[in-house]
């Protein structure tokens, strides 16, 4: 039976290199995003959900009952994300309007998910992983009208030893990835606002990473084969920064 895994954020960019990897290694995927993809009837392992992060209701109506079924999930991806600028002559409101919103679909959301799963895990004495993907945000800060991404970020750092500290014993192990620039769509959007030398002028490589690179390392986490690197950062950063 194949291993079945929840990914957040399942239709482009990272997310949709970790699908296709987990999928051409025969684990069954659940897949969510905001809005229909065209492929997610091609591959019968597949099954996807549209489910709007920003609200809580649909959260709970319909991620929270994958986990009431007989098969849950063993493997818990949270990727999707949200990268919103909030600039500080912002007036109070517009200011936090932006926090809530990045807090909500960035930290609130992947945490609920993670409770979830973890109750269940430890009902049915599952061995159950967490793979969280931050952001190099969370580890050195960002510029400051990202700063309420950066914040959430590291709380999903922080947020995800505290899950390894505290149940390793109980079998469920936890990990984080803080990518840098990653040539997705976002990244994409800034070349051609900034240029490719712009967000390769701080690397100790000429290009930044390739989606693919991010899939390769949640595999091996999702595999339970590093299970004493739980708690772990997994920096992929093209050397921007050395830990």
């Amino acid at each position: 039976m194949s291993t079945k895994v929840l990914l957040t954020g399942s239709s482009r960019g990272i997310g949709k290199a970790i699908k296709d990897l987990l999928l051409q290694h025969e684990y069954s995927v659940i897949g969510t995003s905001t809005s229909e993809i065209q492929d997610s009837n091609s591959n019968p392992s597949y099954k996807h959900l549209v489910c709007n992060l920003e609200l809580e209701e649909e959260l709970t109506s319909k991620i929270k009952p994958l986990f009431e079924e007989n098969e849950i999930p063993e493997v818990v991806i949270n990727n999707a994300g949200i990268f919103v600028e909030a600039q500080f002559t912002d007036t109070d409101e517009e200011w936090m309007q932006t926090w809530d919103l990045t807090q909500q679909v960035n930290l609130r959301a992947t945490a609920l998910i993670c409770k979830w799963a973890i109750n269940k895990w430890q009902e049915k004495g599952i061995n159950g992983r967490i793979i969280n993907v931050a952001s190099r945000a969370g580890v050195r800060g960002d510029t400051g009208e990202y700063a309420a991404y950066a914040a959430s970020k590291a709380g999903m750092i922080a947020f995800t030893k505290s899950i390894a500290r505290s149940l390793g014993s109980a079998g469920i192990t936890a990990y984080s990835i803080a990518p840098g620039f990653v040539n997705t769509d976002m990244a994409k959007n800034s070349i051609e606002v900034y240029g490719e030398d712009h967000l390769t002028k701080d690397l100790a490589l000429n290009s930044i990473a390739p989606p693919e690179q991010i899939a390769e390392i949640v595999m091996i986490l999702a595999s339970g084969k590093l299970t004493h690197a739980t708690g772990q950062t997994f920096h992929v950063n093209s050397g921007s920064y050395l830990v």
